[in-house]
Protein backbone atom coordinates (compact mmCIF):
# COMPACT_ATOMS: atom_id res chain seq x y z
CA UNK A 1 0.00 0.00 0.00
CA UNK A 2 1.18 3.53 -0.79
CA UNK A 3 2.66 5.36 2.20
CA UNK A 4 2.70 9.18 2.44
CA UNK A 5 6.18 10.61 3.00
CA UNK A 6 5.46 14.35 3.25
CA UNK A 7 5.46 15.22 6.94
CA UNK A 8 2.94 18.04 6.49
CA UNK A 9 0.46 15.73 4.75
CA UNK A 10 0.94 13.15 7.49
CA UNK A 11 0.28 15.81 10.11
CA UNK A 12 -2.82 17.05 8.27
CA UNK A 13 -4.34 13.57 8.50
CA UNK A 14 -3.33 12.85 12.10
CA UNK A 15 -4.57 16.13 13.57
CA UNK A 16 -8.12 15.44 12.39
CA UNK A 17 -8.16 13.45 15.63
CA UNK A 18 -7.75 16.73 17.50
CA UNK A 19 -10.35 18.40 15.34
CA UNK A 20 -13.00 16.00 16.65
CA UNK A 21 -12.95 17.85 19.97
CA UNK A 22 -13.46 21.13 18.15
CA UNK A 23 -16.49 19.75 16.36
CA UNK A 24 -17.95 18.70 19.69
CA UNK A 25 -17.46 22.09 21.32
CA UNK A 26 -19.34 24.14 18.78
CA UNK A 27 -21.91 21.46 17.99
CA UNK A 28 -23.03 21.87 21.61
CA UNK A 29 -22.35 25.57 22.24
CA UNK A 30 -24.34 26.62 19.15
CA UNK A 31 -27.21 24.32 20.08
CA UNK A 32 -27.73 24.80 23.83
CA UNK A 33 -29.07 28.32 23.36
CA UNK A 34 -31.73 27.38 20.77
CA UNK A 35 -35.43 26.97 21.48
CA UNK A 36 -35.62 23.67 19.55
CA UNK A 37 -33.01 22.04 21.79
CA UNK A 38 -34.49 23.38 25.01
CA UNK A 39 -38.07 22.43 24.15
CA UNK A 40 -37.24 18.89 22.97
CA UNK A 41 -35.11 17.84 25.95
CA UNK A 42 -36.29 20.08 28.80
CA UNK A 43 -39.49 21.98 28.09
CA UNK A 44 -39.48 25.55 29.35
CA UNK A 45 -36.31 25.73 31.48
CA UNK A 46 -32.85 24.14 31.24
CA UNK A 47 -31.73 23.05 34.76
CA UNK A 48 -28.14 24.20 35.29
CA UNK A 49 -26.98 20.92 36.81
CA UNK A 50 -28.50 18.82 34.01
CA UNK A 51 -26.98 20.96 31.27
CA UNK A 52 -23.67 20.80 33.10
CA UNK A 53 -23.98 17.00 33.13
CA UNK A 54 -24.63 16.88 29.38
CA UNK A 55 -21.62 19.06 28.63
CA UNK A 56 -19.34 17.23 31.07
CA UNK A 57 -20.28 13.77 29.74
CA UNK A 58 -17.86 14.23 26.83
CA UNK A 59 -14.81 15.15 28.95
CA UNK A 60 -15.81 12.41 31.39
CA UNK A 61 -15.56 9.91 28.55
CA UNK A 62 -12.34 11.55 27.39
CA UNK A 63 -10.86 10.98 30.84
CA UNK A 64 -11.48 7.24 30.50
CA UNK A 65 -10.43 7.21 26.84
CA UNK A 66 -7.13 8.93 27.53
CA UNK A 67 -6.26 6.37 30.24
CA UNK A 68 -7.02 3.47 27.93
CA UNK A 69 -5.09 5.10 25.08
CA UNK A 70 -1.76 4.53 26.79
CA UNK A 71 -2.27 0.77 26.85
CA UNK A 72 -3.63 0.72 23.28
CA UNK A 73 -0.78 2.86 21.99
CA UNK A 74 1.95 0.78 23.63
CA UNK A 75 0.42 -2.50 22.49
CA UNK A 76 -0.89 -1.68 18.99
CA UNK A 77 1.08 1.44 18.09
CA UNK A 78 0.18 5.15 17.75
CA UNK A 79 -1.36 4.82 14.30
CA UNK A 80 -3.78 1.99 15.12
CA UNK A 81 -4.74 3.66 18.40
CA UNK A 82 -5.83 6.76 16.47
CA UNK A 83 -7.87 4.62 14.07
CA UNK A 84 -9.68 2.99 16.99
CA UNK A 85 -10.50 6.49 18.22
CA UNK A 86 -12.04 7.35 14.86
CA UNK A 87 -14.29 4.28 14.94
CA UNK A 88 -15.36 5.05 18.51
CA UNK A 89 -16.30 8.59 17.48
CA UNK A 90 -18.58 7.23 14.74
CA UNK A 91 -20.41 5.14 17.33
CA UNK A 92 -20.81 8.10 19.69
CA UNK A 93 -22.15 10.40 16.99
CA UNK A 94 -24.70 7.78 15.98
CA UNK A 95 -25.99 7.57 19.55
CA UNK A 96 -26.13 11.36 20.00
CA UNK A 97 -27.79 11.94 16.66
CA UNK A 98 -30.48 9.35 17.43
CA UNK A 99 -30.97 10.36 21.10
CA UNK A 100 -34.57 10.47 22.30
CA UNK A 101 -33.92 11.82 25.79
CA UNK A 102 -31.26 13.36 28.00
CA UNK A 103 -29.96 9.97 29.17
CA UNK A 104 -29.31 8.71 25.65
CA UNK A 105 -27.66 12.02 24.73
CA UNK A 106 -25.33 11.74 27.72
CA UNK A 107 -24.35 8.19 26.74
CA UNK A 108 -23.63 9.28 23.16
CA UNK A 109 -21.49 12.16 24.36
CA UNK A 110 -19.63 9.86 26.76
CA UNK A 111 -18.75 7.51 23.88
CA UNK A 112 -17.63 10.54 21.85
CA UNK A 113 -15.43 11.41 24.79
CA UNK A 114 -13.74 7.99 24.69
CA UNK A 115 -12.67 8.82 21.13
CA UNK A 116 -11.54 12.35 21.95
CA UNK A 117 -9.49 11.18 24.94
CA UNK A 118 -7.77 8.53 22.87
CA UNK A 119 -6.94 10.78 19.92
CA UNK A 120 -5.99 13.85 21.97
CA UNK A 121 -3.44 11.79 23.89
CA UNK A 122 -1.89 9.85 21.03
CA UNK A 123 -1.93 12.29 18.10
CA UNK A 124 0.69 14.55 19.80
CA UNK A 125 2.76 11.48 20.65
CA UNK A 126 2.67 10.26 17.06
CA UNK A 127 3.61 13.63 15.53
CA UNK A 128 6.33 14.18 18.14
CA UNK A 129 7.93 10.87 17.18
CA UNK A 130 7.93 11.45 13.42
CA UNK A 131 8.82 15.18 13.24
CA UNK A 132 12.20 16.88 13.03
CA UNK A 133 13.12 18.84 16.20
CA UNK A 134 13.19 22.23 14.45
CA UNK A 135 9.60 21.93 13.22
CA UNK A 136 8.18 19.64 15.91
CA UNK A 137 6.44 22.45 17.76
CA UNK A 138 4.50 23.79 14.80
CA UNK A 139 3.48 20.29 13.69
CA UNK A 140 2.19 19.20 17.10
CA UNK A 141 0.58 22.62 17.44
CA UNK A 142 -1.42 21.86 14.32
CA UNK A 143 -3.57 19.68 16.56
CA UNK A 144 -4.82 22.82 18.31
CA UNK A 145 -5.27 24.51 14.94
CA UNK A 146 -7.41 21.56 13.87
CA UNK A 147 -9.44 22.00 17.06
CA UNK A 148 -10.06 25.66 16.24
CA UNK A 149 -10.94 24.83 12.65
CA UNK A 150 -13.39 22.18 13.83
CA UNK A 151 -14.96 24.66 16.23
CA UNK A 152 -15.37 27.32 13.56
CA UNK A 153 -16.66 25.08 10.76
CA UNK A 154 -19.12 23.18 12.94
CA UNK A 155 -20.39 26.38 14.58
CA UNK A 156 -21.50 27.79 11.25
CA UNK A 157 -23.07 24.47 10.27
CA UNK A 158 -24.98 24.43 13.56
CA UNK A 159 -25.86 28.10 13.20
CA UNK A 160 -27.35 27.49 9.77
CA UNK A 161 -29.27 24.48 11.06
CA UNK A 162 -30.67 26.54 13.95
CA UNK A 163 -33.16 28.01 11.46
CA UNK A 164 -34.60 24.54 10.77
CA UNK A 165 -37.73 23.49 12.60
CA UNK A 166 -37.80 20.65 15.09
CA UNK A 167 -35.08 18.16 15.91
CA UNK A 168 -33.33 18.57 12.54
CA UNK A 169 -31.78 21.76 13.93
CA UNK A 170 -29.49 19.77 16.23
CA UNK A 171 -29.52 16.23 14.78
CA UNK A 172 -27.96 17.32 11.48
CA UNK A 173 -24.92 19.00 13.12
CA UNK A 174 -24.40 16.01 15.40
CA UNK A 175 -24.57 13.68 12.38
CA UNK A 176 -22.23 15.75 10.20
CA UNK A 177 -19.51 15.22 12.83
CA UNK A 178 -19.08 11.67 11.52
CA UNK A 179 -17.52 12.86 8.25
CA UNK A 180 -14.11 13.94 9.63
CA UNK A 181 -13.85 10.73 11.68
CA UNK A 182 -14.36 8.65 8.54
CA UNK A 183 -11.67 10.70 6.76
CA UNK A 184 -9.32 10.15 9.71
CA UNK A 185 -9.86 6.39 9.76
CA UNK A 186 -9.20 5.87 6.05
CA UNK A 187 -6.43 8.50 5.93
CA UNK A 188 -4.47 6.68 8.64
CA UNK A 189 -4.14 3.73 6.27
CA UNK A 190 -1.69 5.80 4.21
CA UNK A 191 0.57 7.23 6.93
CA UNK A 192 3.64 5.44 8.34
CA UNK A 193 3.93 3.98 11.82
CA UNK A 194 6.04 5.72 14.45
CA UNK A 195 9.71 4.80 13.92
CA UNK A 196 10.40 5.11 17.63
CA UNK A 197 7.55 2.74 18.50
CA UNK A 198 8.86 0.27 15.92
CA UNK A 199 12.33 0.51 17.44
CA UNK A 200 10.93 -0.11 20.92
CA UNK A 201 9.39 -3.33 19.58
CA UNK A 202 12.73 -4.42 18.07
CA UNK A 203 11.58 -3.83 14.49
CA UNK A 204 14.74 -1.96 13.52
CA UNK A 205 14.55 -2.52 9.77
CA UNK A 206 11.03 -1.03 9.61
CA UNK A 207 12.05 1.86 11.85
CA UNK A 208 14.97 2.73 9.60
CA UNK A 209 12.79 2.47 6.51
CA UNK A 210 10.29 4.94 8.00
CA UNK A 211 13.03 7.40 8.97
CA UNK A 212 14.53 7.16 5.49
CA UNK A 213 11.08 7.76 3.98
CA UNK A 214 10.35 10.77 6.20
CA UNK A 215 13.73 12.47 6.53
CA UNK A 216 16.05 11.04 3.90
CA UNK A 217 13.95 10.80 0.72
CA UNK A 218 14.25 7.03 0.93
CA UNK A 219 18.02 7.06 1.52
CA UNK A 220 19.04 5.08 4.61
CA UNK A 221 22.53 6.62 4.43
CA UNK A 222 21.26 10.19 4.67
CA UNK A 223 23.19 11.94 7.50
CA UNK A 224 20.07 12.88 9.38
CA UNK A 225 18.65 9.36 9.18
CA UNK A 226 21.91 7.86 10.47
CA UNK A 227 22.11 10.40 13.32
CA UNK A 228 18.52 9.83 14.35
CA UNK A 229 18.93 6.07 14.28
CA UNK A 230 21.98 6.40 16.53
CA UNK A 231 19.98 8.51 18.98
CA UNK A 232 17.12 6.02 19.01
CA UNK A 233 19.47 3.07 19.48
CA UNK A 234 21.20 4.75 22.40
CA UNK A 235 17.85 5.63 23.98
CA UNK A 236 16.57 2.05 23.66
CA UNK A 237 19.84 0.78 25.14
CA UNK A 238 19.38 3.08 28.13
CA UNK A 239 15.99 1.59 28.95
CA UNK A 240 16.14 -0.83 31.84
CA UNK A 241 14.23 -3.49 29.90
CA UNK A 242 12.12 -3.92 26.79
CA UNK A 243 8.78 -4.30 28.57
CA UNK A 244 6.16 -1.57 28.30
CA UNK A 245 6.26 1.15 30.94
CA UNK A 246 3.80 1.12 33.83
CA UNK A 247 1.93 4.12 35.19
CA UNK A 248 3.70 3.69 38.53
CA UNK A 249 7.06 4.09 36.80
CA UNK A 250 6.11 7.70 36.02
CA UNK A 251 6.23 8.52 39.72
CA UNK A 252 9.59 6.93 40.50
CA UNK A 253 12.81 8.88 40.83
CA UNK A 254 13.48 12.62 40.93
CA UNK A 255 13.89 13.41 37.20
CA UNK A 256 10.99 11.18 36.13
CA UNK A 257 8.67 12.51 38.81
CA UNK A 258 9.57 16.07 37.79
CA UNK A 259 8.74 15.34 34.14
CA UNK A 260 5.45 13.74 35.12
CA UNK A 261 4.52 16.67 37.33
CA UNK A 262 5.29 19.23 34.63
CA UNK A 263 3.51 17.31 31.86
CA UNK A 264 0.41 16.82 33.99
CA UNK A 265 0.25 20.46 35.04
CA UNK A 266 0.74 21.74 31.49
CA UNK A 267 -2.55 20.01 30.70
CA UNK A 268 -4.31 20.95 33.96
CA UNK A 269 -3.41 24.63 33.65
CA UNK A 270 -4.69 24.75 30.07
CA UNK A 271 -8.12 23.85 31.47
CA UNK A 272 -7.91 26.18 34.46
CA UNK A 273 -7.39 29.16 32.17
CA UNK A 274 -11.16 28.92 31.65
CA UNK A 275 -10.92 28.74 27.86
CA UNK A 276 -13.25 25.80 27.39
CA UNK A 277 -15.73 27.52 29.67
CA UNK A 278 -15.64 30.41 27.22
CA UNK A 279 -16.10 28.01 24.30
CA UNK A 280 -19.03 26.02 25.68
CA UNK A 281 -20.89 28.79 27.49
CA UNK A 282 -20.13 31.87 25.43
CA UNK A 283 -23.81 32.16 24.46
CA UNK A 284 -24.69 32.47 28.16
CA UNK A 285 -22.07 35.18 28.64
CA UNK A 286 -23.28 37.19 25.66
CA UNK A 287 -26.88 36.88 26.85
CA UNK A 288 -25.70 38.46 30.11
CA UNK A 289 -24.10 41.21 28.00
CA UNK A 290 -27.53 42.09 26.62
CA UNK A 291 -27.39 40.37 23.23
CA UNK A 292 -30.55 38.65 21.99
CA UNK A 293 -31.78 36.32 19.24
CA UNK A 294 -29.46 35.44 16.37
CA UNK A 295 -27.11 38.24 17.43
CA UNK A 296 -25.93 35.99 20.26
CA UNK A 297 -24.83 33.25 17.86
CA UNK A 298 -23.28 35.65 15.36
CA UNK A 299 -21.30 37.40 18.09
CA UNK A 300 -20.22 34.04 19.45
CA UNK A 301 -18.95 33.03 16.02
CA UNK A 302 -16.49 35.94 16.04
CA UNK A 303 -14.58 34.36 18.90
CA UNK A 304 -14.29 31.13 16.94
CA UNK A 305 -12.78 33.04 14.01
CA UNK A 306 -10.38 34.77 16.40
CA UNK A 307 -9.45 31.41 17.91
CA UNK A 308 -8.72 29.94 14.48
CA UNK A 309 -6.76 32.91 13.10
CA UNK A 310 -4.66 33.59 16.21
CA UNK A 311 -3.48 29.98 16.38
CA UNK A 312 -1.68 30.39 13.04
CA UNK A 313 1.12 32.76 14.19
CA UNK A 314 1.64 30.58 17.25
CA UNK A 315 2.62 27.67 15.01
CA UNK A 316 5.46 29.81 13.67
CA UNK A 317 6.90 31.47 16.76
CA UNK A 318 6.49 28.59 19.26
CA UNK A 319 9.64 27.03 17.74
CA UNK A 320 11.41 30.35 17.31
CA UNK A 321 11.04 31.90 20.76
CA UNK A 322 10.39 28.73 22.74
CA UNK A 323 7.73 27.24 24.96
CA UNK A 324 8.43 29.19 28.16
CA UNK A 325 7.88 32.72 26.78
CA UNK A 326 4.69 31.54 25.09
CA UNK A 327 3.33 30.07 28.33
CA UNK A 328 4.29 33.11 30.42
CA UNK A 329 2.88 35.68 28.01
CA UNK A 330 -0.38 33.77 27.63
CA UNK A 331 -1.13 33.28 31.31
CA UNK A 332 -0.32 36.91 32.10
CA UNK A 333 -2.56 38.30 29.36
CA UNK A 334 -5.44 35.97 30.19
CA UNK A 335 -5.23 36.95 33.84
CA UNK A 336 -5.62 40.62 32.85
CA UNK A 337 -8.71 40.04 30.68
CA UNK A 338 -10.38 37.84 33.31
CA UNK A 339 -9.91 40.40 36.05
CA UNK A 340 -11.22 43.12 33.73
CA UNK A 341 -14.36 41.06 33.07
CA UNK A 342 -14.88 40.56 36.78
CA UNK A 343 -14.43 44.28 37.47
CA UNK A 344 -16.79 45.34 34.68
CA UNK A 345 -19.53 42.94 35.76
CA UNK A 346 -19.18 43.84 39.45
CA UNK A 347 -19.13 47.59 38.83
CA UNK A 348 -21.71 48.02 36.07
CA UNK A 349 -23.99 44.98 36.26
CA UNK A 350 -26.80 43.65 38.42
CA UNK A 351 -28.47 40.32 39.12
CA UNK A 352 -30.92 38.94 36.55
CA UNK A 353 -34.51 38.15 37.60
CA UNK A 354 -35.11 34.76 39.25
CA UNK A 355 -34.87 32.01 36.64
CA UNK A 356 -32.19 33.84 34.65
CA UNK A 357 -32.37 35.15 31.09
CA UNK A 358 -34.51 33.31 28.49
CA UNK A 359 -35.13 30.40 30.87
CA UNK A 360 -31.38 29.85 31.52
CA UNK A 361 -30.62 30.18 35.27
CA UNK A 362 -26.86 30.25 34.57
CA UNK A 363 -27.36 33.55 32.71
CA UNK A 364 -27.76 35.23 36.08
CA UNK A 365 -26.19 38.69 35.61
CA UNK A 366 -27.05 41.61 33.36
CA UNK A 367 -24.69 44.25 31.96
CA UNK A 368 -25.90 46.98 29.59
CA UNK A 369 -24.45 49.96 27.72
CA UNK A 370 -20.74 50.59 27.13
CA UNK A 371 -19.83 48.15 29.92
CA UNK A 372 -21.40 45.28 27.97
CA UNK A 373 -19.22 46.15 24.97
CA UNK A 374 -16.17 46.05 27.22
CA UNK A 375 -17.26 42.63 28.49
CA UNK A 376 -17.53 41.31 24.93
CA UNK A 377 -14.23 42.92 23.85
CA UNK A 378 -12.24 41.53 26.77
CA UNK A 379 -13.79 38.09 26.12
CA UNK A 380 -12.50 38.27 22.54
CA UNK A 381 -9.06 39.38 23.75
CA UNK A 382 -8.99 36.50 26.21
CA UNK A 383 -9.68 34.03 23.40
CA UNK A 384 -6.96 35.62 21.24
CA UNK A 385 -4.45 35.37 24.08
CA UNK A 386 -5.19 31.70 24.66
CA UNK A 387 -5.18 30.80 20.97
CA UNK A 388 -1.73 32.30 20.41
CA UNK A 389 -0.15 30.72 23.50
CA UNK A 390 -1.51 27.98 25.74
CA UNK A 391 -3.83 26.58 23.06
CA UNK A 392 -1.09 24.98 20.93
CA UNK A 393 1.74 24.99 23.49
CA UNK A 394 -0.12 22.84 26.04
CA UNK A 395 -0.28 20.04 23.45
CA UNK A 396 3.25 20.58 22.11
CA UNK A 397 5.05 20.54 25.44
CA UNK A 398 4.11 17.32 27.34
CA UNK A 399 5.15 14.68 24.75
CA UNK A 400 8.57 16.36 24.47
CA UNK A 401 9.27 15.69 28.15
CA UNK A 402 9.28 11.90 28.31
CA UNK A 403 11.44 8.95 27.33
CA UNK A 404 10.58 6.59 24.53
CA UNK A 405 9.32 3.84 26.87
CA UNK A 406 7.17 6.13 28.99
CA UNK A 407 5.83 8.57 26.39
CA UNK A 408 2.62 6.72 25.55
CA UNK A 409 1.60 6.14 29.17
CA UNK A 410 2.78 9.60 30.24
CA UNK A 411 0.70 11.38 27.64
CA UNK A 412 -2.27 9.23 28.59
CA UNK A 413 -1.84 10.34 32.22
CA UNK A 414 -1.36 14.02 31.35
CA UNK A 415 -4.30 14.05 28.97
CA UNK A 416 -6.62 12.25 31.39
CA UNK A 417 -5.84 15.00 33.92
CA UNK A 418 -6.80 17.54 31.24
CA UNK A 419 -10.12 15.80 30.70
CA UNK A 420 -11.03 15.26 34.34
CA UNK A 421 -10.59 18.98 34.91
CA UNK A 422 -12.57 19.66 31.73
CA UNK A 423 -15.30 17.38 33.12
CA UNK A 424 -15.31 19.15 36.49
CA UNK A 425 -15.40 22.62 34.93
CA UNK A 426 -18.13 21.67 32.46
CA UNK A 427 -20.29 20.55 35.37
CA UNK A 428 -19.25 23.35 37.75
CA UNK A 429 -19.61 26.44 35.58
CA UNK A 430 -23.40 26.65 35.02
CA UNK A 431 -24.16 26.39 38.77
CA UNK A 432 -21.24 28.73 39.49
CA UNK A 433 -22.59 31.42 37.15
CA UNK A 434 -25.98 30.93 38.77
CA UNK A 435 -24.72 31.19 42.35
CA UNK A 436 -21.60 33.38 42.43
CA UNK A 437 -22.09 35.22 39.11
CA UNK A 438 -19.18 37.50 38.17
CA UNK A 439 -16.91 36.01 40.86
CA UNK A 440 -16.33 33.06 38.49
CA UNK A 441 -13.91 35.31 36.60
CA UNK A 442 -11.97 36.02 39.81
CA UNK A 443 -11.44 32.27 40.31
CA UNK A 444 -10.01 31.73 36.82
CA UNK A 445 -7.93 34.91 36.98
CA UNK A 446 -6.30 33.63 40.16
CA UNK A 447 -5.53 30.32 38.45
CA UNK A 448 -3.76 32.26 35.67
CA UNK A 449 -1.61 34.05 38.24
CA UNK A 450 -0.65 30.73 39.86
CA UNK A 451 0.28 29.13 36.54
CA UNK A 452 2.51 32.09 35.62
CA UNK A 453 4.61 31.53 38.75
CA UNK A 454 4.62 27.77 38.26
CA UNK A 455 5.87 28.00 34.68
CA UNK A 456 8.62 30.48 35.52
CA UNK A 457 10.16 28.37 38.26
CA UNK A 458 9.62 24.79 37.06
CA UNK A 459 8.95 24.52 33.30
CA UNK A 460 12.26 24.11 31.36
CA UNK A 461 12.68 25.04 27.70
CA UNK A 462 12.47 22.15 25.21
CA UNK A 463 12.34 23.99 21.86
CA UNK A 464 14.95 22.93 19.30
CA UNK A 465 16.19 19.98 21.35
CA UNK A 466 15.96 16.37 20.28
CA UNK A 467 13.81 14.13 22.45
CA UNK A 468 16.99 12.45 23.66
CA UNK A 469 18.56 15.81 24.62
CA UNK A 470 15.48 16.74 26.64
CA UNK A 471 16.01 13.60 28.72
CA UNK A 472 19.62 14.67 29.37
CA UNK A 473 18.42 18.08 30.55
CA UNK A 474 16.21 16.53 33.23
CA UNK A 475 18.89 14.09 34.33
CA UNK A 476 21.24 17.05 34.86
CA UNK A 477 18.55 18.92 36.91
CA UNK A 478 19.05 22.22 35.11
CA UNK A 479 16.99 25.06 36.70
CA UNK A 480 14.06 25.91 34.45
CA UNK A 481 14.77 29.64 34.25
CA UNK A 482 18.30 28.93 32.95
CA UNK A 483 17.21 26.93 29.92
CA UNK A 484 17.04 28.38 26.41
CA UNK A 485 15.93 27.48 22.92
CA UNK A 486 18.54 25.37 21.15
CA UNK A 487 19.16 26.88 17.75
CA UNK A 488 19.39 24.66 14.68
CA UNK A 489 22.87 23.29 14.12
CA UNK A 490 24.02 24.23 17.61
CA UNK A 491 26.56 21.92 19.21
CA UNK A 492 25.74 23.18 22.70
CA UNK A 493 24.79 20.40 25.13
CA UNK A 494 21.12 19.59 25.53
CA UNK A 495 20.54 21.89 28.49
CA UNK A 496 21.55 25.03 26.57
CA UNK A 497 22.23 26.78 29.85
CA UNK A 498 23.39 30.37 29.81
CA UNK A 499 27.02 30.61 30.73
CA UNK A 500 27.44 26.91 31.56
CA UNK A 501 30.72 25.28 30.65
CA UNK A 502 29.22 21.84 30.21
CA UNK A 503 25.96 20.06 30.25
CA UNK A 504 26.56 18.75 33.75
CA UNK A 505 27.36 22.19 35.10
CA UNK A 506 30.77 20.99 36.30
CA UNK A 507 32.78 22.54 33.50
CA UNK A 508 33.52 19.13 31.98
CA UNK A 509 33.43 19.28 28.19
CA UNK A 510 31.20 16.62 26.70
CA UNK A 511 32.19 15.70 23.19
CA UNK A 512 30.39 12.34 23.03
CA UNK A 513 27.24 12.84 25.03
CA UNK A 514 26.00 9.26 24.87
CA UNK A 515 29.22 7.61 26.11
CA UNK A 516 29.87 10.28 28.72
CA UNK A 517 26.37 10.08 30.18
CA UNK A 518 26.28 6.28 30.12
CA UNK A 519 29.71 5.94 31.74
CA UNK A 520 28.85 8.38 34.50
CA UNK A 521 25.33 7.21 35.28
CA UNK A 522 25.35 3.47 34.43
CA UNK A 523 28.82 1.87 34.46
CA UNK A 524 29.01 -0.96 31.98
CA UNK A 525 26.24 0.36 29.79
CA UNK A 526 28.67 1.75 27.19
CA UNK A 527 29.84 -1.73 26.34
CA UNK A 528 26.21 -2.80 25.96
CA UNK A 529 25.54 0.21 23.72
CA UNK A 530 28.46 -0.72 21.50
CA UNK A 531 27.00 -4.19 21.05
CA UNK A 532 23.54 -2.80 20.18
CA UNK A 533 24.84 -0.23 17.72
Amino acid sequence: MYTISNIYCITAIAVIGGGLFGFDISAMSAVIGTDQYREYYFGDTIPSDVQGGIISAMPGGAFVGSILSGFLSDRLGRKYSIQIGALTWLCGCTLSCASQNVGMLIVGRFVNGLAVGNCSAQVPVYITEVALPEIRGRLVGCQQWAVTMGIMVMFYIAFGCSYLAGTKSFRIPWGVQMIPAAILFFGCMFIPRSPRWLARKGRWEEAEDVLALLHGKGDRNHPHVKKEMEDIRSMVALEKNNSDATVWELFQGGPMLMRTHIGVFAQIWSQLTGMNVMMYYITYIFKMAGLTGSTVLLSSSIQYIINFVMTIPALYFVDKIGRRPVFLAGSTLMMIWLFINAGVMASYGHAAPPGGIDGIPAASWIVHGPASKMLIASSYLFVASFAATWGPAAWIYPPELFTLRTRGKAMALATCCNWIFNFALGYFVPPAFQNIQWKVYIIFGTFCLAMTLHVFFLFPETAGKTLEEVQDMFEQRVPAWKTNVKSRGSSTPASDVEGSAGASGSGTPVTDKDEYRLSQERPGAVEHLDKVV
